[in-house]
């Protein structure tokens, strides 16, 4: 009986064992083609026209071409931070627009702005700040405000109107958009320097520090992007993006002793105040000067 049950046991396990084998030979030889989608790097196609503020891109050249497929690249698949960037476009992008066009500035530098800052409230590890990241002391010698009580390098209005001061000055000096815009990463003697040193008068003719190669095809390819987020991969309905709530402006020439209490005359909150005017640091302002503020209260 014992025996009988060891044959019968092994005969399973054989039977077992080769239909396991037949079917895995049988899967590799005859694959079935996958119930699901795969996922899949594409890649990415240059446009022949890309242009900052309607100069041209010479993608015909080899290094440029890598260079703008790179950053293109960059912005297409690294899908969260591009999809971030493009919420809050829409948030900024109806503020800075008005002000680009009042101030003399091409379109295309909103995009210089959102490579810069991400349009998030941070300071760099080099303390630049504000939407345009400014440095304390180019903000303070384009005479925006900078202590501890009062940063005008996030007052949109105020900051944008310096940064098109500054570009246009840069493009005066350096005679294109292109190299205004690196100007603004390298500054405009650095740029200015490295022209003179290799005899040329081209951005994308030009050997110029690594960031500063890079920092020109980021706003070009950010442009790209955002002006064609579903050629790119990006899917979303407009109640995905980010907007900013409507907001009423006062005009402030005395001291105030408590933002917090200030804020709740207005039916807001501390929070609120300081989301719209991010350039009151303090929870006071001193004011001793008598100086007009405007400050933003949101509206339901």
């Amino acid at each position: 009986m014992k025996n009988s049950l060891r044959i019968l046991s092994l005969l399973s396990i054989t039977v077992i064992t080769v239909t396991f084998i037949n079917a895995i030979d049988k899967s590799e030889s005859d694959p079935k083609p996958s119930t699901h989608k795969t996922y899949k790097i594409k890649a990415v196609k240059l446009p022949a026209n890309l242009n900052l503020a309607g100069e041209r891109v010479p993608i015909e050249m080899p290094d440029i071409r890598e260079r703008m497929d790179r950053e293109l690249l960059v912005n297409t698949y690294w899908q969260s931070n591009g999809l971030l960037l493009i919420k809050r476009a829409n948030k900024y992008f109806p503020i800075l627009e008005p002000l680009l066009k009042k101030y003399g500035l091409p379109d295309d530098f909103k995009f210089l702005a959102l490579a810069e800052s991400a349009f998030i409230d941070e300071t760099s590890s080099a303390g630049a700040a504000g939407m345009w990241h400014f440095m304390t002391s180019t903000g303070k010698e384009y005479g925006l405000e900078i202590n501890k009580n009062v940063d005008e390098r996030y007052n949109i209005e105020k900051s944008t109107m310096v940064a098109a001061e500054y570009l246009k000055k840069s493009r005066e000096r350096l005679g294109s958009w292109t190299l205004a815009a690196a100007a603004y990463n390298a500054g405009n003697y650095g740029v200015s320097k490295r022209l003179k040193t290799q005899q040329v008068d081209s951005y994308y003719d030009a050997i110029l520090p690594n960031e500063t190669e890079r920092y020109v095809f980021r706003i070009i390819a950010l442009k790209e992007v955002i002006s064609n987020p579903k050629k790119y991969g990006f899917v979303f309905d407009e109640t995905d993006l980010y907007t900013l709530p409507k907001t009423k402006t006062i005009k402030v020439d005395t001291a105030i002793t408590n933002i917090a209490v200030f804020a709740k005359k207005y039916g807001i909150t501390y929070k609120e105040l300081k989301i719209h005017n991010a350039w009151l640091r303090e929870n006071k302002l001193n004011n001793k000067s008598r100086k007009v503020y405007e400050i933003k209260i949101p509206v339901q």
